[in-house]
């Protein structure tokens, strides 16, 4: 007995094919969203020279700047898995995390190949964003700071953990000491060299 429509479209709609095309499509939008309101509010800024059209051009800014590196991050994790050859599967539901690792079926050289091309995905969406971007408003300044930010932030978590898997050889056991307070504190640092990075442009 042949499957109905209905059957037809969930069996689609949880192939690895369409959720991969979903989250493209989400992190797109998501994006696209932010650089339109970072360019509405810089150019409101840019005509008006009012406070507040400033502060949403710094706001919109850091967020534009920080989800570009993000993503490219997330991104890159994903063809490091693919280049590995790895156990992976795709996140079913709308998250910034574009899959979901294997860790009882992967290697540790596949760990680290997924993790180091991560990192290389978010040096180059802030090294794409610096070449791009003039500085020339407070808001461009915001969006390149926001990328440092979230370059910092990515690599206080992620280096520390590949460091100790160096001895441990367990990245899961790793990944596991990643508490509230240390997140706080790696939030914190990748925070304050945003700003550090900000005032060297200003």
């Amino acid at each position: 007995m042949t499957d109905g429509p209905e059957e037809q479209f969930a069996r689609l709609a949880r192939s690895p094919a369409f959720l991969l095309i979903r989250q493209g499509m989400l992190h797109l939008a998501a994006w696209i969203l932010l650089f339109s309101l970072f360019a509405a509010t810089d150019s409101w800024a840019r005509l008006t020279g009012w406070s507040l059209a400033t502060l949403l051009n710094v706001l919109t800014g850091v967020a534009a700047g920080f989800l570009t590196v993000n993503l490219t991050h997330e991104w890159f994790h994903y063809l490091g898995a693919r280049l590995a050859a790895a156990s992976y599967s795709i996140t079913e539901k709308p998250s910034l995390f574009v899959f979901n690792w294997h860790f009882e079926h992967n290697s540790l050289g596949q760990f680290y190949t997924m993790s180091i091309a991560g990192s290389a995905g978010g040096a180059l969406g802030w090294l794409t964003l610096q070449q791009a971007t003039a500085i020339e408003t407070a808001g461009g300044v915001a969006l390149l700071a926001g990328a440092c930010a979230s370059f910092a932030f990515g690599s206080l978590v992620e280096w520390p953990v590949l460091a100790r898997t160096i001895r441990s050889r367990d990245p899961l056991a790793e990944l596991s000491r990643l508490t509230p307070g240390v997140l706080g504190w790696t939030s914190a640092g990748s925070a304050l060299t945003g700003a550090i990075y900000a005032y060297t442009l200003a």
